[in-house]
């Protein structure tokens, strides 16, 4: 275990003082008592991080990406080029100046390998296999490993996952000190934390910081490690390192609107990372679990009016034709509570967990569904590649109906015919022919397909009618809608 020391300065020697036991002020006037500072207050000094260098810095690499250019003539790699990557991948805008170069630059064909980016990584085994991030190797023809001591080796590719940006690397080295990993279960907010790595290039650059937030939500796959700690481009792929020495995270992304570091920084935890590890390097990719539906966020407005209460688990605004979700019986609206006993409590949990289930497995869920609770089971099958669903199409509009309880509402409505419910894969619904007033603030439009309104199934206009007649007045109406090819809630707004 890694030991660390304390700088204490004479304000913390003061307040040390105070803390032991306090001490009297006097004057003339009065006698005035300062109190005794509480122990969680009183300063206790910066960390010395030294030691946790020492420790750890053997077991960083600095991994070196090479590009062969064609001999058609191919284009060399810019100056710029691993910045514009960065930039690009985070959404970070481009500075002036730094354009990729244009064929007029490009360099004389050559069989010689060009430099491309740079980045970061860490020993996981003494026989040389080395973590790093799947961003960092993507593309490389060529991949070079400089140790701690200035060794080189070439290495190779083990595997990598662009899902959770994980790379495994190895090279031909042994007796190498490899790194321990953390409980991320153990990790706070607030703590301290050391990262090694080598921004821009510059190797074996040390920084640190705090633990800003836990299961951050980016967006991707994985809920990242958020901290303070100054990362930029050539930290990817570095370890995020605790107190004790021990990995917690790999170093990823930063937020930022400059280009530069801005004091938001993400790491994925290291649990995750070390089970895609694991996957890579027994059969060279990752294998996950997948339903087939498409999710979205459960607000406020929508739980309260459909009787959810809290806002919580994972809308289904659409489900895949054939998928384990449509046999299972996963319509569009359900909103899916746990999965295999685990509450989802934001939407992005669900692939998480989906994700997590061999392929094969017979899961429990639990869904919600107009008012009730429903269990079902669900045969869980293999992720594939990314698909874009084609829209369904907005044929002419039918005739129009609308009852003064729809005109209250700033509703026209018009029946489906066989034709569009054929399309659209529904059993009944209406079309919105317009959308006004109280409709229109709560987001319907026209060719909208309500299919339930107020917890109530709708195959017609009568019968959206006759569901609006048993809603009190005062109170908002929550309607599940098709959009193309998915569902979502509004809620309107009672008019006054």
């Amino acid at each position: 275990m890694a030991h660390f020391r304390f700088v204490q300065t004479p304000l913390a020697s003061l307040l040390m003082a105070l803390a032991s036991g306090g001490f009297m002020l006097h004057s003339n006037a009065m006698a005035q008592v300062v109190p005794t500072v509480p122990p969680a207050a009183s300063v206790r000094g910066l960390p010395d991080f030294t030691d946790l260098v020492d420790v750890v810095g053997p077991s960083v690499v600095n991994i070196r990406t090479l590009e062969r250019a064609s001999k058609e003539g191919a284009s060399g790699t810019a100056p710029d080029e691993q910045m514009l990557e960065f930039f690009k991948r985070f959404g970070i805008p481009i500075p002036p100046g730094m354009t990729p170069r244009s064929p007029r630059q490009e360099r004389a064909p050559s069989e010689e390998a060009q430099p491309r980016g740079v980045g970061s990584g860490f020993v996981l085994s003494a026989d040389g296999l080395i973590m790093t991030n799947a961003h960092v190797v993507d593309g490389a023809d060529e991949l070079i490993v400089t140790l701690p001591d200035k060794r080189e080796f070439k290495a190779k590719l083990v595997g990598a996952d662009k899902r959770t940006d994980v790379a495994v690397v190895k090279i031909e080295a042994t007796g190498l000190t490899a790194v321990k990993i953390g409980d991320i279960n153990r990790l706070r907010v607030g703590e301290w934390v050391m990262a090694i790595g080598s921004p821009f290039g510059l190797e074996n650059s040390v920084t640190a910081g705090i633990v800003s937030a836990k299961q951050r939500d980016t967006g991707d796959f994985l809920p990242f490690i958020q901290t303070d700690v100054a990362i930029n481009p050539g930290n990817s792929g570095g370890p995020l390192i605790n107190m004790r020495g021990e990995v917690v995270g790999i170093n990823s992304q930063i937020y930022s609107r400059s280009g530069g570091f801005q004091g938001i920084s993400f790491a994925i935890p290291i649990d995750e990372a070390v089970r895609v590890s694991d996957q890579l390097r027994a059969t060279g990719r990752v294998t996950r679990g997948r339903i087939g539906v498409q999710i979205d966020q459960v607000s406020k407005d929508v739980a309260e009016s459909i009787g959810l209460g809290q806002a919580k688990g994972a809308l289904v605004r659409g489900v895949e034709a054939n998928s384990p979700a449509s046999k299972a019986g996963v319509e569009p609206g359900d909103i899916i509570l746990k999965f295999d006993g685990k509450e989802i409590d934001k939407s992005i949990d669900l692939p998480r967990f989906v994700s997590n289930t061999k392929p094969g497995n017979k899961s429990s869920m639990t869904v919600f569904r107009r008012g009730s609770q429903r269990e079902l089971s669900v045969t869980v099958a293999e992720l594939e590649p990314e698909r874009t669903v084609a829209r369904a199409t907005t044929p002419e509009p039918p005739k129009a109906q609308s009852s003064n309880a729809l005109q209250a509402l700033g509703l026209s409505l018009a029946e489906l015919t066989a034709a569009e419910k054929k399309e659209l894969n529904l059993k009944g619904g209406v079309r919105v022919a317009s959308a006004e007033g109280a409709s229109a603030r709560a987001g319907l439009r026209e060719g909208d397909v309500i299919v339930a309104i107020a917890n109530t199934e709708t195959a017609t206009v009568k019968e959206v009618e006759a569901a609006l007649g048993k809603v009190e007045k005062s109170r908002s109406i929550n309607v599940l809608f098709r959009r193309g090819e998915w569902a979502q809630y509004a809620v309107i707004r009672a008019p006054r």
